[in-house]
């Protein structure tokens, strides 16, 4: 069921300098129930094309269970520097691992982002199993909430595969979660004096991969960029997840679903900023060739192939501070 929509207009809609990005339900989604699928295929498709950001609901984690992460991520964040240094960033070879402020520069162009990160997967057993987990009880808790998130997004791709009229499980079949992972963000609370020229809490920039999810706390700060350049906020929703398409999908689509630019503004306003991303990208060895219902005459094949691995380094290595020091 795609369509050829990539000479719409953006028809993003304003209050003053907010968006409104499109808020999907999943409440009445079943994995056999097709009739539901293409309805919800069908508001994807336009939300991921005109915005490539979007908000879904009722896909499967409760409020308590996104209150439970965010409280664990809390505290991990009020330990001392020292004891989180203990589980620090292993490089972007395993992109695993805690990232103090300005450790990280999402825009290189701009001064190092004002938040601190862990990234945490379960994939590389090997790799996890020794990793210097800040507690036994973290490591649980964040596991937990990752298979919730691993969950949603097969319910997704589901969705997405019907919407760019694919196999049930073409995009599940190729993700083995070698390369999802779960972070933990918090953006602390600084004085509007001590923040460089251009520097942001995150730098502007685009997803690397497929899809990300984002659960964040009701602090503001999260911008995305129209496709006249404009920078808009995006207000946060009560029992939402924020949905964005990455490189990959934007490539994969041949540019029918838009990898959007987004930020996150300093927190200059007295209070501290806490996020949490699931950045769902597909095993290394996945080629990304253009999909085949998403070339016609109108819309050419503008990408040649390239492997998920291949782009994935060469975007990590090139957004790390810590691997250029």
């Amino acid at each position: 069921m795609v369509r050829n929509l990539h000479r719409r207009h953006d028809n993003l809609r304003r209050k003053g300098r907010n968006v409104y990005i499109p808020v999907i339900d999943f409440a009445g989604y079943k994995d056999d129930e097709l009739s539901v699928k293409q309805a919800l295929a069908k508001q994807i498709h336009e939300a991921l094309h005109v915005h490539g950001f979007m908000a879904i609901k009722n896909i499967g984690i409760s409020s308590a269970e996104v209150a439970r992460i965010f409280a664990v991520s809390q505290a991990f964040f009020a330990l001392p520097e020292a004891q989180k240094l203990r589980s620090a960033y292993l490089g972007a070879q395993y992109n695993f691992g805690f990232q103090a402020v300005c450790d990280e520069n999402l825009d290189p162009s701009k001064p190092g982002d004002i938040k601190e990160t862990i990234t945490l997967r379960f994939n590389q057993h090997d790799r996890a199993n020794r990793f210097p987990w800040p507690s036994a009880e973290f490591r649980q808790d964040a596991q937990y909430f990752y298979q919730l998130c691993l969950n949603a997004t097969f319910r997704l791709m589901r969705v997405l595969s019907c919407a760019l009229s694919l196999p049930d499980d073409y995009f599940i079949k190729v993700h083995s979660d070698e390369n999802i992972s779960l972070r933990l963000l918090h953006y602390p609370a600084v004085a509007q004096d001590t923040v460089m020229d251009q520097q942001l809490g995150c730098g502007a920039h685009t997803d690397y991969g497929l899809v990300t999810l984002l659960f964040q706390d009701n602090a503001g700060g999260l911008e995305i960029q129209d496709r006249n350049g404009q920078w808009h906020d995006v207000e946060p929703m009560a029992d939402t997840i924020i949905i964005n398409t990455g490189d990959l999908m934007e490539r994969w689509s041949n540019g029918i679903y838009r990898s959007t630019p987004h930020r996150v503004r300093p927190q200059t306003q007295a209070k501290d900023r806490y996020s949490i991303a699931f950045f769902v990208d597909p095993a290394s060895e996945t080629v990304i060739e253009t999909l085949p219902s998403c070339i016609s005459e109108d819309n050419p094949n503008r990408y040649g192939p390239i492997t998920a691995g291949e782009h994935l380094q060469e975007r990590l290595a090139a957004t790390h501070l810590v691997l250029r020091t």
